[in-house]
Parts: C-alpha cells; structure tokens; sequence
C-alpha cells in the first residue's frame, strides 16, 4: 500500500470488532509516526495508549458521569462559532447518518458514548505552556498514526469524544496536570458487518477548496 492509497482507504470508523490488537503493533505503528515534522524538532508530543480493562474502567467511568449529567468537559477549548462552510459540512453529515437506517442517530450516540468498542485509545497530550503551532504538530503525528494504521490493516477513529473527562483519563492513565489531553485515536479492527461500517462521509473537491495562483 501506498502513501495514496492510504489516504484514499482510510476513514472514521465508527464501530470495531472485539478484535485485541497486539502490544507490538501499536508499537510499530507509533514507532513510524514519530517521524512526523515539528517545529523546530520540539516533537512537542506525549502519548498513553489504554486497552484492556483499563479502557474499560475509563468508558464506565465516561458512562457514570453521562448518566449522573455531569457536564463534558475539555483541556481544549471548542470554537465558539463555526464558519458557514463548516455548518454546512455537519448539517451534511447529519443527514447522511440519518441515511443509514432507522434510529441511526440512537445508535449514532450509543456507538460515541461506547468508544465505537474500540479496544485500544492512543491519547496525545501536550504541555499547556505550548502554542497552537505545537496543535499543529500534533494534528501531523495523528495523522502518521492513521496512516500508518491504515498500512497494516487497522482501522482508525479521530474523536473529541475519547477525551470528554479529562479528569478521569488523569486519574487512571497517571497523567501530569501540566499536560493537556488533546485527542483521542480508537484503534482496532473494523466491524464491517455493521450499519456504520457502510456509512462514508462526503469531502469537498479540489476545485472547491484549492486555489492556485501564478502556475500553469
């Protein structure tokens, strides 16, 4: 598989099997992404992977907060408004899950609070004294994982969802307070029998977003 291929085949998946993914292929697949660029070579980076039962005890520990309405929070903060385009992306979205079948957004929510019963989470932290230029470069080493992911046949799910309660991933993956939990990666293999497996979102075209000037 190539580099192209990658990017073409990989997508959010949005429920997985109750496949284990072995600790050396994590590894592996970490291992290659730390090649990703930063500036100045800060690799401003720092990563937990959780699986197991320990995973498990964090989703029940998500589930008991949702349940007793204890409010989502985040060490990174949400855009206060949305550009017009990017509302009309999600409405998108929205209406393409409906597509899928009959209470999909039931299960659409089910599949988010349950991790997509992914077996593996990559956490990607950071130190708070840093700038969005080291988001940026984290936003390159998730898309290495991804990549190098998609390579050996796992599939991938990028979600704000994974990192609703900080203060409970702090508590059970031992992570500094100096650190901001930016994101979470699913990982694991891709249940493709199921509804969402079918579901692939739609992307813009290169005429609609790219403009080139001064060339030929």
């Amino acid at each position: 598989m190539n580099v192209s291929e990658a990017l073409q085949t990989r997508r959010s998946c949005r429920v997985f099997k109750a496949k284990k993914v072995d600790r050396d292929t994590i590894l592996t697949i970490l291992n290659d992404a730390l090649r990703a660029p930063s500036w100045g070579n800060t690799q401003p980076w720092e990563i937990w992977v959780a699986g197991g039962e320990l995973l498990t005890e964090i989703n029940q520990a998500f589930l008991s907060n949702k349940k007793e309405h204890v409010p989502t929070t985040s060490d990174i903060p949400r855009p206060v408004k949305w550009t017009a385009e990017a509302n009309a992306h999600m409405k998108k979205f929205i209406s393409d899950i409906s597509h899928v079948g009959e209470d999909s957004s039931k299960m659409f929510a089910e599949l988010n609070d349950k991790f997509f019963y992914a077996p593996v989470v990559i956490y990607l932290c950071m130190d708070k004294i840093l700038s969005s230029w080291s988001m940026f470069d984290l936003g390159g080493i998730s898309q290495s994982i991804m990549l190098a992911a998609t390579e050996r046949g796992l599939a991938t799910m990028p979600a704000v969802q994974l990192v609703h309660y900080p203060e409970i991933l702090r508590s059970k993956l031992e992570i500094s307070d100096n650190l901001s939990i930016v994101l979470g990666i699913a990982i694991g293999y891709e249940d493709e029998q199921h509804p969402f497996s079918k579901f692939v979102s739609t992307r813009s075209q290169v005429s609609d977003v790219v403009k080139i000037k001064g060339m030929e």
